[in-house]
């Protein structure tokens, strides 16, 4: 089960990438990943080659494909059942799931205005309507769910939950979206996480720039 290749774009800016990439790595999952950056204006022509939705990330396992980054985790947890990638308590595993679809289908005014940037140094914008709820919102996911588990992370081990929201670390150190200490500080965490070192490492090596996401 060690054939997986992971196909990632730019790791400065591609936050679905991000996700089951660190998700995969901070568990020991072993795996390839390959970076396609997204260069050209009208998306990188090699995206429809490796993907059906012409877009990353993408899970290659032998003649398997899976895109999406949520799918591309649950894949690999059902493979890896005993790496830990959801929470092994049923009602935890359940809320976490609950959370990392929450991400996946909302938070649209957050995504939107403040991208992904590893490289970005950290520094107010202006903020649309919107994006102080999504903030409220989501400091108050990730309190609840340290005040349940003790931490150190959202479930305790750091799980699929704490990778979904992993790109949101990003966003609101770099914009400066938060003054809650105990969100600052598991944001602490968050960063220091090997994988999230060596994510972060790649991405300050890369050298394209992508207008569009330098808010």
């Amino acid at each position: 089960m060690s054939d997986l290749t992971l196909y990632v774009g730019n790791k400065n800016y591609s936050s679905w990438s991000f996700r089951p990439w660190i998700a995969m790595e901070a568990v020991g999952v072993p795996f390839k990943d390959v970076v396609i950056p997204f260069d050209f204006a009208a998306g990188n022509p090699e995206f429809r080659k490796i993907s059906p939705t012409g877009r990353v990330p993408v899970l290659h396992h032998g003649d398997v494909r899976v895109w999406e980054s949520l799918a591309i985790i649950e894949y690999v947890a059902e493979l890896f059942p005993e790496a830990g990638i959801w929470p092994k308590d049923r009602a935890a595993r359940a809320e976490a799931r609950a959370i990392s679809m929450e991400m996946l289908s909302g938070f649209r005014a957050l995504r939107g205005a403040c991208p992904m940037n590893i490289r970005r140094a950290p520094g107010e914008i202006d903020l649309p309507e919107g994006v102080s709820d999504d903030v409220a919102r989501i400091e108050a996911i990730w309190k609840a769910a340290l005040a349940r588990s003790g931490g150190p992370f959202l479930f305790g081990a750091f799980s699929a939950a704490d990778a979904m929201y992993a790109p949101v670390v990003n966003r609101f150190e770099i914009y400066r979206l938060t003054k809650d200490e105990t969100v600052l500080a598991y944001m602490a965490r968050v960063k220091a996480h090997p994988a999230w070192q060596k994510w972060q490492a790649a991405a300050l090596a890369e050298p394209w720039i992508v207008p569009e996401d330098e808010a």
